[in-house]
């Protein structure tokens, strides 16, 4: 896994973002480099969800925080609606951005401790209006109805006074306050409990079809991406390894991270007897110093010396389904 290459991308005229061979660097202690996005190419269609998935610090955040600009990636390209971010000014980027909102993995600390909710939620309305008072609260009531709470009730309570599904339901009315069109989930349900994580994921689902909105939903949860994605990319240490939609991506998983990703979801049966045979697994390598080749390669059981010398490109395996892997294990038909 872990490769370059852009097979998987489709056309322009069929996307509404389109990210190229985006790089994404930090500084890290010393001057070492940490490499969290090392040339990610992605796109999504209007209306779509696309599902973000891999673990923890292989770069899935990352890459929704440079596709709204903050920060900017160091280099590549980021295309929302036919226009070039990277190449805007820092106002006209506050501009563009409006049409691109994100809901934060952890609900409670994503809000001010100090403000009621009624303020939290038309924050974003006293920077781009409208201004006056009174519609600013009838658009503020309208949204916290929208995403199941009673105006009444809520607007004048503070973040501490909900719990952590409610929390989560503030955020989701503050960031379509303004009406975007692109909504990025940074892991909005990993937080939750799993029955509240329902909730959220139906209440998205609807919302989605009301604001005819498209969404990038980014988890490491295999199971919940299924459920609400169009179509899934993986990934892993900044890098890209499988795409392809969610149906055939669980029932024919190619890399072999992915078909880790997908053994390592519990299956509710307490009769089933515990596999042992992944108990000693190799150190996860550290993206301050990545692998040479495939990034994979150390912890993949089918990796050879060219896997080592050889960067594998994105490759159409069947239709709609792409992969970055020297020994995919599915045979290639197209």
């Amino acid at each position: 896994m872990a490769g370059t290459g852009k097979a998987h991308l489709r056309r322009d005229e069929e996307v509404l973002i389109k990210i190229e061979d985006m790089v994404v660097e930090f500084r890290a202690a010393g001057k070492k480099t940490v490499k969290a996005v090392s040339g990610i190419s992605l796109d999504v269609k209007e209306g779509e969800t696309l599902g973000l998935v891999g673990e923890s610090g292989c770069g899935k955040s990352t890459v929704a925080r440079a596709l709204i600009q903050l920060p900017p990636p160091n280099s590549g390209s980021v295309v929302v609606n036919g226009v070039e971010l990277t190449d805007l000014s820092e106002k006209e980027v506050r501009s563009h951005r409006t049409g691109l909102q994100i809901i934060f993995q952890d609900p409670i600390s994503s809000l001010n401790p100090r403000r009621q909710v009624a303020d939290i939620v038309a924050e974003p309305l006293k920077v781009w209006g409208p201004h006056d008072e009174r519609e600013q609260a009838e658009i503020v009531d309208r949204m916290l109805y929208a995403v199941g709470l009673d105006p009444e009730v809520a607007r004048d309570k503070r973040p501490h006074e909900f719990s952590g599904g409610q929390c989560q339901r503030i955020s989701i009315a503050r960031s379509l306050i303004l009406g975007p069109k692109v909504l990025i989930c940074d892991e909005p349900v990993s937080a939750l409990d799993v029955s509240v994580q329902a909730q959220i994921l139906n209440l998205l689902r609807d919302l989605k079809v009301e604001y005819g909105l498209t969404l990038v939903f980014i988890a490491h949860d295999l199971a919940v991406v299924k459920n609400v994605s169009d179509r899934v990319a993986v990934m892993y240490l900044g890098k890209l390894c499988e795409v392809a939609e969610p149906d055939d991506l669980y029932a024919n998983a190619a890399h072999p991270y992915t078909s880790l990703l997908l053994d390592s979801i519990p299956e509710p049966d307490p009769t089933l007897s515990i596999d042992l045979s992944m108990d000693q697994v190799p150190e996860i390598p550290s993206s301050i110093d990545p692998p040479s080749g495939c990034r994979f390669r150390t912890r993949c059981p089918e990796a050879s010396e060219r896997c080592t010398n050889e960067e594998p490109q994105m490759r159409e395996i069947s239709v709609g389904h792409h992969v970055a892997c020297h020994h995919p294990l599915i045979p290639v038909t197209g």
